[in-house]
Order: C-alpha cells, then sequence, then structure tokens
C-alpha cells in the first residue's frame, strides 16, 4: 500500500472517529492535527501549517512553550489535585502573582472562560444586594447585542446569537440587551436601579472582531461609576497581551472593577480561568457559596505562573503592537487590490478581514479551506468574516510569509 493512502487514511479515521462518536456540536475544517511548536502545527500526514486561529486566543505563548511545559510537567510528577477543602504549598503563590501582575487585591480561579464569567455574574450580584442594596432577587446585569461570553444556559440567555439561544430556553431572567458601542442606550438602561453591574468584552472576538470606536470603554466606565454599577469586562479572549497591551481596557486607561480572564492564562496548556476584584466587591461571596474542585488545582497553579511569566519575559504585548500595525497594513493591499475584499479591522493581533460572498455561493469557509492548503489555519465566523490572530510569539519574518500566504489564497479565492 503506497504510503501516502495510508496516511490519507488516518485523516479520514479520525474524522470518521469523532462523526461516529462524539456530538456533533462543531464542524471542524478538515484538518487532522498531532504536534505543535511556537507558531507551527503538523497534521498526520507531517503537513506544516501556521497557526491563525490560536485556539481563539488560549495560545498566545506559541505551542508547548517548553517553559510552560516545563512547569506543568514539574509539577505534575509532585500533586495535582487536592481540591479546595485543603490548603496547598501552590495556590497562595499563583493567587499572590496574579493578583499583583493585574493589580487587584483578590483572584477566585476557575476552570473555563465560561465559568467565570459565571462566576461573575454572581459575583455583581451577590454584591448588589450586599452592598448597593438591590431588593432580593431583583438585581439586573446590563450586556451588549453580539456578545459571546460562553455556552452555559445564563450566559446564552444574555446572547442575541439564534444559534447559542435556540431551543434551549426557558432563559435567566433579570437580563438587558443593550446595542454595542453605544454610550446613549447604556445610560438609558444604567437609569434602572437595580442594576447590579455592565458585562462587555472590549473588542466582540465572535462576533467578528468588532472594535469600538476610541473612547467608548472609558466612556462606559465612567457612566457606570455615575450609577454605582460595576463595571465587568470580559477579557478571555482579547487579554494576556492579545491587542498590543496587557488588557484591552489599558488601551483607554480604563480598571474593570472586576476583571474575567481565562484562554491564554494557561497558555493553552490546562483550562485556567480567573475572576479578579478588589475587596470590596470579592469578599461579598462567603466560604461554601461558590467554588470548584478544579479551580486552583497545584497544576494549572504552576502552569499560570509560568504562562505569565513568558508574556512577561517576552514582550509579547509588544510585539502583538508592533505586528498588528504591520500586518493590517499589508491586509489593506487586498482591500485595495480585490473589490471582494471589503474590509480589515482589529487591534494588536486580533484581527479580522471581510469579504463578500461570491456569486457562485463561495463564502469564507471555501477561502480558509484555500488557506489550510496553502499552510495556514484560520476559521470562519459569521460566512463573511475571517479571524486572524496567530499566536503572539510569532516574528516580522514568519508574519510576511503568512501575508503571502493570504495574499496568494485570496487571488485564488477570486
Amino acid at each position: 500500500m503506497p504510503a501516502t493512502h495510508h496516511k490519507e487514511t488516518r485523516s479520514q479515521h479520525a474524522i470518521q472517529l469523532e462523526d461516529r462518536f462524539g456530538a456533533h456540536n462543531y464542524h471542524p475544517l478538515p484538518v487532522v492535527l498531532e504536534r505543535g511548536e511556537g507558531v507551527f502545527l503538523w497534521d498526520v500526514e507531517g503537513k506544516r501549517y501556521y497557526d491563525f486561529l490560536s485556539a481563539y486566543s488560549a495560545v498566545n505563548q506559541g505551542h508547548c512553550h517548553p517553559h510552560i511545559i516545563g512547569a506543568l510537567t514539574k509539577q505534575a510528577g509532585k500533586l495535582t489535585l487536592t481540591s479546595r477543602a485543603f490548603f496547598n504549598d501552590v495556590l497562595g503563590v499563583y493567587e499572590e502573582h496574579v493578583a499583583k501582575f493585574f493589580g487587584y487585591d483578590k483572584v477566585l480561579p476557575m476552570n473555563t472562560g465560561a465559568e467565570a464569567v459565571e462566576t461573575a455574574l454572581k459575583l455583581a450580584r451577590k454584591w448588589g444586594y450586599k452592598k448597593k442594596g438591590i431588593p432580593r432577587d431583583q438585581a439586573r446585569i446590563v450586556v451588549c447585542a453580539g456578545n459571546f461570553h460562553g455556552r452555559t444556559i445564563s450566559i446564552i440567555s444574555a446572547s442575541t446569537d439564534p444559534d447559542a439561544r435556540g431551543d434551549y430556553g426557558p432563559y435567566t431572567p433579570g437580563i438587558d440587551v443593550i446595542p454595542y458601542d453605544n454610550i446613549p442606550a447604556l445610560q438609558r438602561a444604567l437609569e434602572h436601579p437595580h442594576v447590579a453591574a455592565f458585562l462587555v468584552e472590549p473588542i466582540q472576538g465572535e462576533a467578528g472582531v468588532m472594535v469600538p470606536r476610541t473612547g467608548y470603554l472609558k466612556e462606559a466606565y465612567e457612566a457606570c461609576k455615575a450609577r454605582n454599577v460595576l463595571f465587568m469586562a470580559d477579557e478571555v479572549q482579547t487579554g494576556i497581551a492579545r491587542t498590543g497591551k496587557l488588557l484591552a481596557c489599558d488601551h483607554e486607561g480604563v480598571r474593570p472593577d472586576v476583571l474575567i480572564l481565562g484562554k491564554a492564562l494557561s497558555g493553552g496548556v490546562l483550562p485556567v480561568s480567573a475572576v479578579l476584584a478588589d475587596d470590596d466587591v470579592m469578599l461579598t461571596i462567603k466560604p461554601g457559596e461558590h467554588g470548584s474542585t478544579f479551580g486552583g488545582n497545584p497544576l494549572a497553579c504552576r502552569v499560570g505562573i509560568a504562562a505569565l511569566e513568558v508574556v512577561k519575559d517576552e514582550k509579547l504585548a509588544d510585539n502583538a503592537e508592533h505586528l498588528g500595525s504591520v500586518f493590517r497594513a499589508e491586509m489593506q493591499k487586498l482591500v485595495k487590490e480585490f473589490d471582494f475584499v471589503k474590509l480589515v479591522r482589529g487591534k494588536g493581533l486580533l484581527n479580522a478581514v471581510v469579504i463578500e460572498p461570491r456569486n457562485d455561493g463561495r463564502t469564507a469557509w471555501d477561502l480558509c479551506l484555500i488557506l489550510a492548503q496553502n499552510g495556514l489555519l484560520a476559521k470562519p465566523t459569521h460566512g463573511d468574516i475571517i479571524r486572524l490572530a496567530p499566536p503572539l510569539v510569532i516574528n516580522e519574518e514568519q508574519l510576511m510569509a503568512c501575508c503571502r500566504i493570504i495574499h496568494d489564497s485570496v487571488k485564488a479565492f477570486a
């Protein structure tokens, strides 16, 4: 049997296994990956790709970063889980590191981004009742249309995406949806005396890298302060240097009352998330009122510390800021050259290219298939948008090589 046929069978077999035994809740590109290092991924045939999704910004530090993997393997041989029924010798070290790294009094460790958002929602309600004096069971949370905060019942209750919401009701009450990047709408919503918090993504990633106008976050924060409402930033995707600053809120000098982190908090090695707040907010939750068996486990803590050390030591925010400008300038050339490439937007190394579907029905999905054939992995969102977000360890030479791949792929698509 020819070697190529055998290798093709490995891909087909892996895809067929998932199709047969896995829930059909994802629609992946038909690429079966088995190895990653830095900005690169390899499939089971040995073909190398540039990763331009970064696991939705979870692997900002690059795949299998040796410093993070070293911390993982060292701790894995000692202690992985105690639950929070006991103290362990790593959690406090991690909490101090994270709290000081981001400048907050306290951190509440969880696992996934969705868990962190749920934690923030509970924290906001608790604060609303204990500190603001909102009548029991009357607290309201204001969110933005087009948001993506996760997929739990409460979070999809805040969603405007029909795919996320459809047939999952009844929905959690107490959530008010307003337009994104709209201060007058926010001010009207905040007039309700029972609003506890405003939950917002500094840039809406899943919506297609929707970047609000300059000043929006600062004005939103000030509007919240005027009404004694918590400003809660979901930086699960935009945080940890992705947009050219440590946090996307840093671009406008905004310090959220509640900061929600995940994804790159572990460099994509383990599910690690966190909610940060000062004592006035965080200490409204008492023992037994919230928790997680795996939240703050020793293995995750060591990984989390190492992941943040990489961000700082390798100056990943500065790299994202510089290369983001270079990348958008290169992508603007596509807008001038191809009439169906309508728009390029983003901040740092979180960017999107908007294309017009072709007359023959081809969409951004088909362009992503061409990109994959040419050695670059990206994923479409909403049919006409391709999100482009490489690991932040990418260098300029690699980035320019990727720009050439994207240009050649767009030309082939045309």
